[in-house]
């Protein structure tokens, strides 16, 4: 005689089974949503960021690239991984942020370290901790804008960005990837 119960115990073993490779599988699910959110369009690029709240755009003509970053939590990193063969001759960073207390810009082989006063405005740039001057390969010049892209003096930068270009120095052995970290002051 048939258990009436049977077809039920079936029902539920499939029923498990597939709530456990669905958990599984959200965590890889919702990475490649947040790819498909930072990497928009622009399958040149590969972007994976620390935080999920963290965005990233990218807008590339035919020899520049704008890295636009939006950090809520003001502290975190990305990683930016072209997928042609060379980078763009200009690549500019945008990090809307309302101060720039650290920038890291990392090519694998160097290390650029960027920084501006809150106090005075004063730029800082070193390259594997030895301070640079603006006559120097590496230096980055480092512009504060507000959100229609003017010339602001003044921290914190409400709703503005910090501007730069990246210098052809830190491009010039042709990275695979440039990693970027960043700590605003006002996190």
């Amino acid at each position: 005689m048939k258990n009436p119960l049977e077809p039920k115990r079936l029902e539920v073993f499939t029923i498990s089974k597939l709530l456990a490779v669905s958990v599984l599988c959200l965590p890889v699910m919702l990475g490649m949503t947040n790819c498909v959110t930072a990497c928009g369009d622009d399958p040149a690029f590969r972007i994976t960021t620390k935080h999920d709240r963290d965005k990233v755009k990218i807008a590339a003509e035919e020899d520049r690239v704008v890295i636009e970053v939006q950090s809520p939590k003001g502290i975190s990193q990305a990683v930016v991984e072209r997928s042609d063969d060379h980078w763009p001759a200009s690549v500019m960073l945008r990090l809307h942020l309302k101060g720039l207390e650290r920038l890291q810009v990392i090519n694998g082989k160097r290390m650029l370290e960027a920084s501006v006063s809150s106090q005075d405005g004063k730029r800082r740039i070193s390259k594997d901790d030895s301070p640079l001057d603006a006559k120097h390969p590496s230096w980055m010049d480092i512009r504060m804008l507000d959100k229609d892209g003017e010339p602001v003096r003044r921290i914190p930068l409400n709703e503005g960005y910090f501007e730069m270009q990246l210098p052809k120095a830190l491009l010039d052995d042709n990275p695979k990837s440039i990693t970027f970290k960043w700590i605003d002051f006002y996190r």
